[in-house]
C-alpha cells in the first residue's frame, strides 16, 4: 500500500553483490550519489541478480532531475515526450538509462476516462515503486549500504515464483492493457504462476488488449517471439485468451484440421517449439536473431494450411501467382491491420509462405538436389531455411546447420531500428520508417484510445 513501510534487505539476507552489476552502471550510480543525490539500480536488472541470473538491462532511478541528470553526465541525451527520460552512453553502444522517481498520478484516476494521465509529476521511492506493472519488477537496490529496498512484496513474490500486479489488477489493466502481455511474458520467461486475483482479472478483461494501438501489440508480440520461451508464453495467450486479441485469425481456425489428422492447434505447438529451439540457439551462438517477418511468417504456417491447405498446393505458372496473390490479401485482411505491418515485411511473409509448396513438392520428387532456377532466385537461401524448420517442425529432419548463417546475416535497414536498438520504445523512431496503416487522428493518451470515443465509433 503507498505510504506503508518498506521493507529492507541488508546484504547478509540477499544474494547481490557490487562485482554483478555492470561496471558502467556503477559509475553512474556513484557519480549521482557524489552529486548528492539518491539513486537506484531498479527494476529486471534487481529481479535478475537476484534470482542468479545476468540481467539485460541496467537500469537507474534517481531523485535528480532530467536537467540536473544531464549537468552530470556530458555523454548523455534527454528522450521521451511524455516523461523525460536520459540515456548515458559508454563504449561499444552501451546505454544505461536514469529516470527520475515518478509519481502516483495515474492511481488518482477513476471512470471510463480512467488511461494513464498526459503528465506524471516527480515522486517518491514508494510512489514510483506503486507506480510500475509487477511487483518483481518494483524492487530498488541502493549500492552505499548494498541493500533491496521493496514497498510492494516483490521480494516473498520473487521467492514463492509468482507474478502479481501492483495494485488493483482491475484498475492497473484498465490503465494500460498491455500489462497483461508483460503479466504472461514474465511468468513465462521466469517459469512462474499469476497471482489468483491477477490472472482472473487478466481472463475477464484480455478483449480490452484491442483498445491498444497495433504497433504496440506488434512490438510486444515481436519481443516474445525473440525470447525462447514462446510455447509457454503460447499456453498462457490462449488460457486467458490473449492470443485470440493478438492473431484473431487463430480464433476461427485454431480447432480445424490443418492437415491430415493433426489439428491447428497441435500443428501450431510443433512450429513454436522450433521457434523456441532457434531463438535460444541464436541467443546462445551470439548470432544474428532471426528477422521478424521469418518469424511471424513461421508462426502463421497452421493458419495458411487451414485456410488454403498451404502445404498440399502443387501450382505453376498463373495459378501460383493468383494464389500469391489471394495469400497476400488474406495476410492484409487478417494482420495488416490489427499489428499494421509494414508493407516490406508482409511482402516477405508472403514470399516465404507461397513458395513453400515450392520446396515440398521438389523435396518428395527425390530428385537429390534444387532445381537450378529455383537456386538462383533471390529468396533461395531464406526459403530453404523456412523449409528447413517446416521439416524440423514435422519431426522429418533436423535443420542443417549451414542454413543457420542465413538467420545470422544483417537486418534490413527497416527493422534495424526496432531489433538492434531496445530503447526504441522509449519513444525514437526507428530509422525514419512510417507506418503501412496510420491514423490521421490521434487517440487517447499514450497510445490507449479513447474509451468513449471507441464506443461512439461502433455504435455508429
Amino acid at each position: 500500500m503507498p505510504g506503508s513501510l518498506p521493507r529492507v534487505l541488508p546484504s547478509s539476507e540477499h544474494p547481490i553483490t557490487l562485482e554483478q552489476i555492470d561496471r558502467d552502471a556503477l559509475t553512474v550510480l556513484r557519480r549521482l550519489g557524489e552529486a548528492g543525490f539518491a539513486a537506484y539500480l531498479v527494476g529486471g536488472g534487481v529481479r535478475d541478480l537476484y534470482l542468479g541470473t545476468v540481467p539485460k538491462d541496467f537500469d537507474i532511478s534517481t531523485d535528480a532531475r532530467p536537467g540536473q541528470i544531464r549537468k552530470l553526465f556530458r555523454n548523455s541525451r534527454t528522450i521521451g515526450s511524455r516523461f523525460r527520460l536520459v540515456q548515458v552512453f559508454f563504449h561499444n553502444n552501451k546505454v544505461i538509462e536514469v529516470s527520475t522517481l515518478r509519481s502516483l498520478s495515474e492511481h488518482d484516476l477513476d471512470g471510463p476516462q480512467a488511461v494513464l494521465a498526459p503528465n506524471n509529476t516527480f515522486g517518491t521511492l514508494d510512489q514510483d515503486a506503486q507506480r510500475r506493472d509487477l511487483t518483481i519488477n518494483s524492487l530498488f537496490f541502493e549500492i552505499d549500504n548494498k541493500t533491496i529496498i521493496d514497498h510492494v512484496g516483490g521480494i516473498d513474490d520473487l521467492d514463492h515464483s509468482l507474478i502479481r500486479i501492483v495494485g488493483d489488477p482491475d484498475r492497473r489493466i484498465n490503465n494500460d492493457p498491455v500489462r497483461m502481455l508483460r503479466a504472461i511474458r514474465h511468468a513465462a520467461r521466469n517459469n512462474f504462476r499469476i497471482e489468483e486475483k491477477s490472472w482472473q482479472t487478466i481472463c475477464e478483461h484480455h478483449h480490452k488488449l484491442l483498445l491498444c494501438p497495433p504497433s504496440r501489440l506488434r512490438d510486444e508480440l515481436f519481443r516474445d517471439l525473440h525470447g525462447g520461451y514462446f510455447e509457454t508464453w503460447l499456453k498462457l495467450a490462449l488460457d486467458s485468451g490473449l492470443l485470440f486479441d493478438i492473431l484473431p485469425l487463430y480464433e476461427r481456425t485454431l480447432c480445424e484440421k490443418a492437415c491430415g489428422d493433426e489439428s491447428c492447434c497441435e500443428q501450431l505447438r510443433r512450429v513454436v517449439a522450433v521457434i523456441d529451439r532457434l531463438t535460444r540457439k541464436a541467443k546462445e551462438s551470439g548470432g544474428q536473431p532471426l528477422h521478424n517477418d521469418f518469424l511471424l511468417a513461421f508462426l502463421l504456417i497452421p493458419w495458411a494450411n487451414v485456410r488454403f491447405d498451404l502445404v498440399g498446393q502443387r501450382l505453376k505458372g498463373a495459378a501460383a501467382f493468383q494464389f500469391s496473390k489471394q495469400l497476400r490479401e488474406a495476410l492484409d485482411e487478417e494482420i495488416g491491420v490489427q499489428l499494421n505491418l509494414r508493407r516490406s515485411i508482409r511482402q516477405e511473409m508472403v514470399t516465404l509462405l507461397s513458395n513453400l509448396p515450392y520446396f515440398i513438392q521438389h523435396y518428395q520428387d527425390g530428385s537429390g538436389g534444387w532445381p537450378k532456377w529455383l537456386k538462383k532466385k533471390s529468396y533461395f537461401e531464406k526459403c530453404s531455411l523456412f523449409f528447413a524448420c517446416w521439416q524440423d517442425a514435422l519431426g522429418e529432419q533436423s535443420i542443417p546447420e549451414q542454413l543457420l548463417d542465413v538467420a545470422r546475416a544483417p537486418v534490413p535497414a527497416e527493422e534495424q531500428g526496432r531489433q538492434s536498438n531496445k530503447h526504441g520504445r522509449r519513444g525514437q523512431s526507428s530509422g525514419g520508417i512510417r507506418p503501412a496503416f496510420s491514423s490521421k487522428h490521434q487517440e487517447g493518451i499514450f497510445g490507449l484510445k479513447n474509451r468513449s470515443s471507441h464506443g461512439k465509433k461502433k455504435n455508429r
